[in-house]
């Protein structure tokens, strides 16, 4: 689901860019006061590292391809949409930049797909199905499985359309300029995959999660008790995910619609002109989250220690984030 460069075409990058904006401009301003206090650092960044584990824990799914979860509505069941969309959004950014796990200059539209609509969409459903059912009840964890599955589904549809719509927004003598598939293929292939495999996947990880926490740690659930959170729940849930990391590289093949030149000049006889020129301009300190050269146990252990990076520039970003807005709270007066 993380579009590279040279798939898209400009118009399609800045409308991505475009949207993002407000969703962050109306995060920041929701997740203020929660975002001050001290205590919200672990919530933070535990938020962001989930979603970050999740992504690397890639499956197999139609056509020899692979995807992966997201976990962006669990966040939001447990800290709310508006955290989601800046926890989702700072875990592509980190894996964008470091590890060129999708594009640069996509990176706007990659976080509209799992940033900002696949966590209002499955919050949204999940909302509307929990009603004011207690937290312990059963109904809370209906409603987080079918808000996880209706999400992601949501966010393969519409990378479905972006992907889908440039032939039509670029083709010059036959030849699409971009992604080469019109929607009648980007659509099923997005949507039939998340469907079918990654939907359930992402749903049943969402309730486990939800399940685990509202034992161990109700607080979590309610913005008001931040300064009660109890971040060794939070700890063990991100420690079970880098354990569980090296499952990711079992599933073999390219997710769809992520392809290098060489692939898909096998797939489609041609590469795109778009692909050609932007392919490979930014590939990350440590692409694809792998070294040259190393393979077997070598590959493994540099994908955990890209997983341990990666929640560790994490933290790092949270308490920045925290503390700078603590500061700010402090400067203006307001009381914590």
């Amino acid at each position: 689901m993380h579009i590279p460069d040279g798939y898209l075409g400009p118009e399609t990058v800045a409308a991505g860019w475009a949207a993002c904006a407000p969703a962050w401009y109306a995060a920041n301003k929701k997740t203020k006061e929660l975002l001050s206090q001290p205590k919200s650092v672990p919530l933070l960044a535990a938020s962001a590292a989930f979603s970050f584990l999740v992504m690397m824990l890639n499956v197999p799914v139609l056509g020899g391809t692979t995807a992966h979860a997201v976990g962006a509505v669990l966040i939001a069941v447990i800290a709310g949409p508006w955290v989601a969309v800046l926890a989702v959004t700072a875990a592509l950014v980190i894996q964008a930049v470091l590890f060129g796990d999708g594009g640069i200059l996509a990176l706007g539209v990659n976080c509209l797909n799992m940033a900002v609509v696949m966590p209002l969409v499955g919050y949204g459903i999940y909302r509307l199905i929990a009603g004011g059912s207690d937290l312990r009840s059963g109904r809370r964890l209906v409603a987080a499985a079918v808000g996880a599955y209706s999400g992601i589904v949501a966010a393969a549809a519409l990378v479905g359309v972006e992907l889908g719509i440039q032939p039509l927004l670029h083709t010059v003598a036959g030849s699409p300029q971009y992604a080469p598939y019109g929607l009648g293929t980007t659509l099923p292939a997005m949507v039939g995959s998340h469907a079918l495999i990654v939907g359930p996947i992402e749903a049943a990880f969402t309730v486990a999660v939800v399940a685990f926490l509202r034992r161990t740690s109700p607080e979590l659930f309610r913005a008001t008790d931040v300064a009660r959170v109890r971040a060794r729940w939070l700890a063990v849930v991100v420690a079970a995910l880098v354990a569980a990391v090296p499952l990711g590289l079992i599933a073999t093949g390219t997710a769809w619609g992520e392809w290098g030149s060489d692939e898909l000049l096998t797939r489609v006889g041609y590469v795109p002109s778009g692909l050609a020129k932007l392919e490979g301009w930014w590939k990350g300190v440590l692409p694809d989250y792998a070294l040259p050269g190393t393979g077997g146990a070598g590959a493994v252990l540099v994908y955990v220690a890209s997983a341990l990076i990666g929640v560790g520039l994490l933290l790092a970003l949270a308490w920045l984030v925290v503390r700078a807005r603590r500061r700010r709270a402090d400067q203006s007066g307001v009381g914590l």
